[in-house]
């Protein structure tokens, strides 16, 4: 019926009035500033791209359904300026200088290293490194394999495009990486995130379809997938869970904050980046249990709140903030394309068949180990684990995603000096 039919878990008609609201008080300029207007903007245009895109068929069994949607159709309406500048700059305010992905991956990574076994992280930890290797050693043969065949520069198939690709984002990566190649190589490093910008992008975009065909394959093939858990035939006890309680909730908002204020912390002492040393400290708080229970499962509640609330805000704001359409139609030669597809799949399948021979399931492997180091860093995470619908390996894709890209910026130092 359609009395029962809901979005944002609300009557339609409710949303539908929110949503009018909303366009009116954009596109004449009274959005109110901050928080409360980027949640109602974001809210409104992400709920229904995302209920759209998980019920159209090719969309939601090949690209990701809802989150590639959520990602691109406001890239779009940015790109042809349909969307008001004073909404785009309170958006930009609240995504960016607001801190709002910072908060809401705090208590992703908060609540899913706590919501672990802490014999699982032990046993995963430690093997994880070798996928890690495998996925940058994967991405660039196959990158170079490709060149070769299209006639592009090996060299520049592997300094432009692999290495941006995998070296976790903007602001860990491509940013780190055009001071470097200024250093080297001369010109303004303005000109080489230009350069290595596009790349990035459509990195993303094939991270974000490979990990659909990862979930479907997984479908298809259980034996290769652990449905989200990554230890493939190790046995443990799942950990109880308490009744949902809005004060565990909003201790669990404290908790994730806190944790991600150490971090910053320790980063005035050991040259990581903060995102780093949060997960090392939330996971080594978890292995000691040096922490209450009631604080662990204060954290996971925080979480599924995050999950089921703001996921889609978080990508719906990576579209409008972080997603240059223009970058990506500006790279689009035949030869380029292929060479980062290259880079992906090289990447997805490298960490895969050693995830495999470590005693992951090759599935879990390839989308963090792999996947996750070839996409746009934080935000590129969440959009591929929503794409894969595993959101419970947040953990493990902010390893690939930090120190990943770490190992990345020493491989591009290593070959321009």
């Amino acid at each position: 019926m359609f009395s029962d039919f809901s979005l944002y878990s609300m009557p339609v008609v409710c949303f539908g009035m929110l949503f009018l609201v909303t366009a009116i008080a954009s596109y004449t300029d009274t959005l109110p500033g901050g928080i409360v207007g980027s949640l109602m903007f974001l809210i409104s245009l992400g709920s229904i791209l995302g209920w759209v895109g998980d019920r159209m068929p090719i969309i939601r069994s090949f690209f990701g359904g809802g989150a590639i949607l959520a990602i691109f159709i406001p890239a779009i309406l940015v790109y042809f300026g349909m969307i008001p500048e004073a909404t785009l700059d309170t958006v930009k305010g609240f995504m960016v200088g607001g801190g709002f992905l910072n908060f809401v991956i705090a208590g992703l990574i908060t609540g899913s290293i706590l919501g672990i076994n802490s014999r699982v992280l032990v046993y995963a930890g430690v093997r994880y490194i070798l996928p890690l290797i495998a996925a940058v050693a994967g991405a660039a043969l196959l990158a170079i394999a490709t060149a070769t065949v299209v006639g592009f520069d090996l060299r520049e198939a592997v300094m432009v495009i692999a290495l941006p690709i995998m070296g976790g984002g903007m602001g860990a990566g491509a940013v780190p990486m055009s001071q470097m190649y200024a250093s080297a190589l001369g010109n303004d490093p303005a000109y080489y995130i230009s350069i290595l910008v596009p790349a990035l992008a459509l990195g993303n975009v094939f991270a974000l379809i490979v990990a659909s065909i990862l979930n479907l394959l997984g479908k298809r093939f259980p034996g290769l997938s652990g449905d989200g858990q990554i230890l493939k035939n190790f046995e443990h006890e799942p950990e109880e869970r308490s009744p949902l309680d809005v004060g565990k909730m909003g201790a669990g908002l404290v908790i994730s904050c806190g944790f991600l204020a150490l971090g910053y912390i320790l980063n005035i002492f050991i040259p990581i980046h903060p995102y780093a040393l949060m997960i090392l400290s939330v996971a080594i708080i978890k292995i000691t249990n040096i922490v209450p229970q009631v604080v662990v499962e204060s954290a996971r509640q925080w979480y599924d709140f995050c999950i089921r609330n703001f996921v889609i805000v978080i990508l719906t704001g990576i579209g409008i903030v972080y997603t240059d359409i223009g970058a990506v139609l500006g790279t689009l030669s035949l030869s380029y394309v292929l060479i980062i597809l290259g880079v992906v799949v090289g990447a997805a399948v490298g960490a895969g068949l050693v995830g495999k021979l470590v005693g992951f399931y090759p599935i879990e492997a390839a989308i963090t180990a792999g996947l996750c180091m070839a996409n746009m860093g934080g935000t590129g995470d969440v959009a591929v684990l929503s794409a894969a619908n595993r959101m419970q390996l947040m953990p493990f894709a902010q390893i690939s995603s930090r120190l990943g890209g770490a190992l990345i910026l020493l491989i591009a130092g290593f070959l321009l000096f």
